[in-house]
């Protein structure tokens, strides 16, 4: 009886796998050691809401370049079908698919990291990965299939979880246009009583803006 793993979760470090992809043979994680990766799967090429998703990726992918992040499609579908999709989108949509698609025509992938839907075998479902530079998991985002993805929302996701890295904060709902603190961070709360007169001192000196000492937050 085959062994039945369980999905990795946030905080696991990303499962290693050699793949074939639009762009030839790849190691997961291994090629991507150093920069952030998104690996998002599909149910099938050639399907309407797929085909959006994927123009909707490209078009952004230079953004992601920018914050040193790859991205990685993946369906259970062969390689070839994968390359005239792509060549379908280039002469109906103008957009040359840059990224590399994998192909998981066996559904080894799948299967191991919960893409498929538990009355399917043969679609996987709409996921989405995000893996940091140390190739630990730091998101993991599903969708129904009827409805597809928003890239702004990726794009911010990666731009917040590299802010909170790079500053030791925390993102705000709907950052950066927050209800509550615009543009701001969130600064860690204080767990001791030497950090609540710390807070209050950043807040006196102008350093912090508070609400209180467990609700501070900061300038980025």
């Amino acid at each position: 009886m085959e062994e039945k793993k369980s999905m990795p979760l946030i905080g696991d470090q990303f499962p290693e796998f050699e793949v074939t992809t639009t762009k030839g043979k790849i190691n997961l994680p291994e090629d991507y050691k150093g920069q952030w990766f998104i690996l998002f799967s599909h149910p099938a090429d050639f399907t309407p809401v797929c085909t959006t998703e994927f123009v909707a990726f490209q078009r952004r992918y230079d953004e992601f370049q920018e914050l040193n992040t790859e991205l990685i499609g993946l369906s259970i579908d062969q390689v070839f079908s994968h390359l005239k999709w792509e060549e379908w989108i280039e002469n109906n949509m103008g957009d040359k698919i840059e990224y590399p698609i994998i192909a998981d025509g066996t559904g080894r992938v799948a299967r191991e990291i919960g893409l498929l839907h538990t009355a399917s075998e043969t679609a996987t479902v709409r996921a989405v990965f995000i893996v940091d530079p140390e190739s630990k998991i730091r998101a993991i985002l599903y969708y129904p299939s009827e409805l597809g993805r928003n890239m702004d929302e990726i794009v911010r996701m990666v731009k917040g979880l590299q802010k909170a890295d790079k500053e030791n904060v925390a993102i705000p709902a709907n950052w950066p246009n927050n209800e509550v603190v615009g543009s701001n961070v969130i600064v860690p709360p204080a767990n001791s009583a030497k950090e609540i007169e710390l807070r209050k001192k950043q807040v006196e000196s102008g350093e912090l803006e508070s609400f209180d000492w467990w609700l501070c937050h900061k300038k980025s």
